[in-house]
Order: C-alpha cells, then sequence, then structure tokens
C-alpha cells in the first residue's frame, strides 16, 4: 500500500482496543467473495472480508483469547434477494457474533431497480440478525463519479448509501464506507473491470472495515490518496475505454440477456466456521 512519507507508524495489535467478536460470516456478492484478489493458497480469491477476519484473529491471539473463527458464504453475481434467502439464513444458523451483510449493487446496475424495496428488504434482515444479538456491518455503495458507464447508477447508489445510514442508526449497525473513501477514487485501486478491487483495494477496505466496527486501523494512511499519475492522453483513454466495453461490459450484457450469472453453479468458498490461522501468505 502506497503511504507518504510523513505517515504515523501503524499501532500494533496489542495497542488498539481488544476485538470483542470470536465469530464471524460474511455474506454477500462479488465483493465479498474476493474478486480480484490475490489468491488464497487454496486457490480461491481471498477478498477485504478475509483480510478484515484475519486482522480480527491476529488481535485476539495477541491478547491471548482464541483466533477468530470465520465463514464466507458469498457468491459472485448474486443478487439481494438470494444473498437473504439463501446466505442469511446458512449465517444466522452458525449462531455468530458478528455478519458482514454487503449486497445490493448487482440489482442496482439494473435501470428498473426498486432502490426503495431493496432497502426495505435489506432492513428486514438487519432486524433479524440483531434479534440474534449479533452486530451487523454494513456497506455503502463506492461513488462512481468516474465511471464512464456505472456512474449512470450514481443517484440510484445516493438513494441506497441513505438507507443504508439510517438503517445502521435505527438498528445499532456498523457501515463501512466505501463511498467516502478517497482511495478508491484512484483508478489503480481497481482491476481491468473497473468493477472488483485489487489487493491494495481490498486491503484498503479491511482498514476502512476495522475503522467502520469502531476499532483503529492496524495503517494510519489506509485512505491517504496514492501520488497521482500525470494525465491519461485523450486517444490512449479513449482506447482503454473501447478494450473494457469489448471484455468486460459486452460479456456482462450478454449474461444478462442469457438470464446467466458469473456465479452460476458456483458454491460458497469458505462455507463453514474455521479458525483464521496466521499464515506468511495471508499478510495484508
Amino acid at each position: 500500500m502506497s503511504t507518504p512519507a510523513q505517515s504515523t507508524s501503524p499501532p500494533s495489535p496489542t495497542a488498539v482496543a481488544p476485538v470483542p467478536w470470536r465469530s464471524y460470516v460474511a455474506i454477500g456478492d462479488s465483493f465479498t467473495e474476493g474478486l480480484w484478489d490475490q489468491p488464497a493458497p487454496d486457490g480461491e480469491c481471498r477478498g477485504w472480508a478475509d483480510v478484515l477476519a484475519l486482522h480480527l484473529s491476529t488481535r485476539r491471539t495477541a491478547a491471548g483469547d482464541d483466533p477468530l473463527v470465520y465463514a464466507n458464504l458469498a457468491i459472485r453475481g448474486r443478487l439481494l434477494r438470494p444473498i437473504l434467502a439463501e446466505q442469511l439464513p446458512e449465517a444466522l444458523a452458525m449462531q455468530p457474533d458478528l455478519v458482514s451483510l454487503v449486497g445490493g449493487g448487482n440489482d442496482i446496475l439494473r435501470p428498473q431497480a426498486d432502490v426503495d424495496a431493496l432497502a426495505r428488504s435489506l432492513e428486514d434482515a438487519v432486524v433479524r440478525i440483531r434479534a440474534t444479538g449479533a452486530d451487523v456491518l454494513l456497506s455503502t455503495g463506492v461513488d462512481a463519479a468516474d465511471s464512464p458507464i456505472v456512474r449512470r447508477t450514481r443517484g440510484r447508489v445516493g438513494i441506497y448509501n441513505t438507507h443504508v445510514w439510517s438503517i445502521a442508526r435505527r438498528h445499532g449497525g456498523h457501515v463501512l464506507d466505501l463511498w467516502g473513501m478517497r482511495s478508491l477514487k484512484d483508478w489503480r485501486m481497481w482491476a481491468p473491470d473497473r468493477i472488483h478491487l485489487t489487493s491494495d483495494g481490498h486491503a484498503r477496505v479491511a482498514q476502512a472495515a476495522l475503522v467502520a466496527l469502531g476499532l483503529a486501523p492496524d495503517d494510519a494512511a489506509w485512505d491517504d490518496p496514492l501520488t497521482p499519475l500525470p494525465p491519461t492522453p485523450r486517444l490512449q483513454k479513449a482506447r482503454e475505454d473501447a478494450q473494457w466495453l469489448r471484455e468486460h461490459v459486452y460479456p456482462w450484457a450478454t449474461r444478462r440477456l442469457r438470464g446467466r450469472s458469473s456465479g452460476d453453479a458456483r458454491v460458497a468458498k469458505r462455507p463453514h466456521l474455521e479458525p483464521v490461522e496466521q499464515r506468511g501468505d495471508q499478510a495484508g
């Protein structure tokens, strides 16, 4: 992660508040599944939720507690309704202390999306989670003002974000504020499809999640912008946009027309609660 020279050193896990959660289940779509973070040792994408679980577990063990146990049920391409119908009951059956519920982004990409209906479904799910005594982590959508096509959803995302904050306030939830992250306005944080994050982007979102949960970040410069690059020449930008349309937008639109999803026939990468162990290839 790029940080300015004047940044202070990150606090050590033992210097920050203790982690009250013993178990964590993440549910959602490709964002929480972890596309396109570096692969974990088993070949699956890792992603911000996995990195968050690692940070929480590391802090627990540093304080002399047992490692965090963690499951990730998120599957790419899922709309909010299947997330709530399929993943939420499985998550609640595990009786976790913490649930992250991030969904609705795939719905909002569709022009006919009913954002208010999505918010009602989200709130019903939050009520169910909170009734078990578990804490819940929600997320806003990203500000896509600089995206040539996705920015058309900016108004819908803004309305949905307002609902997210209100739902969290009413029910004592936590909110991961992606819209407010300055670093995510840099295209170097995004994979070539311009929809999913790079490993650096996922690492920064994991730090934002710590902050959302009321914990100190491991990296004080977690949201510092990268050093600006010179402007991209107009011809080069036009070529890059054309390549993006050809390689990423067209296949996505084709799947939609055929009623297919990138997550068809996929199963959760981490379907059961398992201890999160620190490994050299997991640092991030």
